[in-house]
């Protein structure tokens, strides 16, 4: 009777294993590796949510200024370091209010519940603060563009991101130093 018992539970066993394997390689598949932070398909659902529960929602976009040049004259592991600081930054951020992801490179990605309630000046000076590495002060810079959702005449977060996109080339075309809401 065990021996029966054993071999109707050995399968049942060997599904929940693969399940937990599947689940888990997909909660990867949804994080960046480097960051931790949420992967565009994995920030996009949560997005998109919470435009549609938020209407003074505002979506960013964040690029890294210089990040090539930090790569070249202090090497790839400086660069990773102000990925994942950059990340960190944008997480504690975000908080509870949003959600922040990594779009790839050195482009990032958030939504926030309300923007005036986030401070995107406090992101700004975290994001040009300097990061101390391997006994150096390296500077730090990043552009910033943020679309608030309810100035769309429809509220995508397609359009959103399209218009976050333009006012972070707008903050990268006035010296590289600060964020340009989009209206």
């Amino acid at each position: 009777m065990d021996l029966q018992l054993a071999a109707s539970v050995a399968p049942l066993l060997g599904w929940a294993v693969h399940g937990g394997i599947l689940t888990r390689r997909l909660a990867t598949a949804r994080r960046d590796p480097l960051t931790g932070l949420h992967t565009r398909a994995g920030w996009t659902a949560r997005a998109e949510h919470l435009i549609r529960r938020h209407p003074s929602a505002a979506v960013l976009l964040v690029d890294l200024d210089h990040f090539k040049t930090l790569n070249d004259t202090h090497g790839h592991a400086a660069g990773d370091a102000a990925l994942v600081a950059t990340a960190d930054r944008m997480r504690s951020w975000c908080g509870c209010h949003g959600i922040a992801g990594r779009l790839g490179g050195d482009e990032f990605v958030a939504v926030v519940r309300d923007l005036a309630a986030a401070d995107l000046g406090a992101l700004n000076a975290a994001l040009h603060r300097p990061l101390p590495y391997a006994g150096l002060s390296l500077p730090l810079a990043a552009s910033v563009g943020a679309c608030l959702v309810a100035e769309l005449p429809a509220p995508s977060l397609t359009d959103a991101l399209a218009a976050a996109d333009a006012a972070m080339y707008a903050a990268k075309g006035r010296g590289r130093r600060g964020s340009r809401t989009s209206h």
